[in-house]
């Protein structure tokens, strides 16, 4: 049995996203308002400004710098805006939602009657890990999933197809993925394919460029990794290789001052700066485009505001370097480095992605799917009765806090 939220708990889910004992890492922005509006389209005599675009890779298609990243919204009219002010790249999955996320896409997209105007990116994610299936299995199960994905999205086509959430090279080699992604490309049911990447993405971008294969990589990528000397190399050489690539969890951060130390707190002496963060991402050349998930109008004009020009204001500027947001931004890279010195064998790094999901995007459904994907023997269930937690994280990261945010969350206290 799953470990679900509690219905009589939910009012601690509630406070905690919310912002009152939160733990200080929340990744972007949850939770629109219900009777916001999208801002009225500008007139004819609107001057129209430059929108910066950038090749994916080698696949010939050419794509605004920001686009959107749709699993934490439903709201086919932010999709429908979105197009209007100028991106074109939207990226969503079989697996949120349910599948109604790829549905509600397809469906504004059908509406816009802009089908050969947008490139739509989903994924695949195999039910476990590629090493505990076989090729036949793991091929038929990416092939129907992608036929499922083709008819939610209301397309015959799909522009980009990643397989989900690879871990390593052995990952990318797993003859039964191979195997798929070139039936679907030579069947034209893909135009290109690819993989995305949260766990050893230095290992991943590095084995890419290495095989040839594929096309496109959706990885993790913000200012957590600034000193990360292994990432910025891998993405360095896999962009110069022709690969396309797009980033993602661009804006993992504080949300609010008062969730900082007050060392770090009087440092940065304001709220977070978005467009800082987002900038320092594609300041970087190696990625084509951002896709942050925004979930409202504001946000969605914010993080476009950053397509019409990169280079940072002098506000942004001392908010990234002279405030120490490197330093502080407690993000968990996925490094893996902190499991060694759990007793317990606990599979940290996939719980502090459960802890973002359901703390800073707000989505439980998500939280809930990537804790069952979880083994039992090294889930959250194992931290119940092991006393205080004492597995440090070389960023800083406040794991501790974190599981026991998670414990009271899913009633495991």
């Amino acid at each position: 049995m799953s470990q679900g939220i509690s219905v009589d708990r939910r009012s601690v889910l509630r406070a905690v996203l919310s912002g009152v004992a939160i733990s200080p890492i929340v990744c972007h922005r949850s939770g629109a308002l219900a009777d916001e509006k999208a801002p009225a389209s500008g007139g004819a005599d609107e001057p129209k400004r430059t929108i910066l675009r950038r090749p994916l890779g080698k696949t010939g298609i050419e794509l605004p710098v920001v686009s959107m990243g749709c699993m934490n919204s439903f709201d086919a009219a932010l999709v429908k805006r979105s197009y209007e002010i100028g991106m074109r790249h939207f990226d969503t999955a079989a697996g949120y939602g349910d599948g109604r996320n790829e549905e509600m896409l397809g469906q504004a997209i059908q509406e816009l009657d802009a089908r050969d105007q947008v490139v739509i990116a989903t994924k695949v994610h195999l039910p476990r890990r590629p090493a505990e299936m076989e090729t036949e299995e793991a091929r038929r199960f990416f092939l129907t999933t992608a036929d499922e994905s083709l008819r939610r999205l209301r397309t015959d086509y799909i522009d980009l197809l990643y397989a989900h959430s690879m871990y390593g090279a052995a990952d990318l080699q797993h003859p039964g993925i191979l195997a798929a992604l070139r039936e679907l490309k030579e069947s034209k049911k893909v135009r290109h394919i690819g993989f995305s990447t949260h766990r050893g993405m230095a290992e991943c971008l590095a084995e890419a460029a290495r095989m040839g294969f594929y096309e496109v990589v959706l990885t993790t990528f913000n200012v957590a990794f600034a000193d990360d000397g292994a990432m910025l190399g891998a993405l360095t050489r896999a962009a110069s290789a022709g690969i396309g690539l797009v980033a993602m969890k661009t804006q993992c951060s504080y949300r609010s001052r008062r969730s900082f130390p007050p060392d770090v707190r009087e440092r940065l002496r304001g709220q977070l700066m978005q467009t800082a963060l987002l900038k320092w991402v594609l300041n970087n050349p190696a990625i084509t485009t951002a896709v942050p998930g925004y979930t409202d109008f504001a946000q969605m004009e914010e993080d476009f505001s950053v397509a019409h020009g990169l280079e940072y204001t002098e506000e942004e500027r001392e908010f990234l370097v002279r405030r120490g947001v490197r330093h502080a931004a407690a993000f968990c890279v996925q490094c893996g480095k902190c499991e060694s010195a759990c007793p317990r064998g606990v599979a940290i790094p996939e719980l502090m992605r459960v802890h973002m999901y359901v703390m800073a995007y707000g989505n439980e459904r998500h939280a809930q799917a990537t804790l069952d994907r979880i083994p039992k023997d090294r889930g959250l269930s194992r931290c119940v009765d092991c006393g205080e937690c004492r597995v440090v994280c070389r960023r800083a990261v406040p794991i501790a806090r974190r599981i026991g945010d998670l414990r009271a969350v899913y009633a495991l206290v």
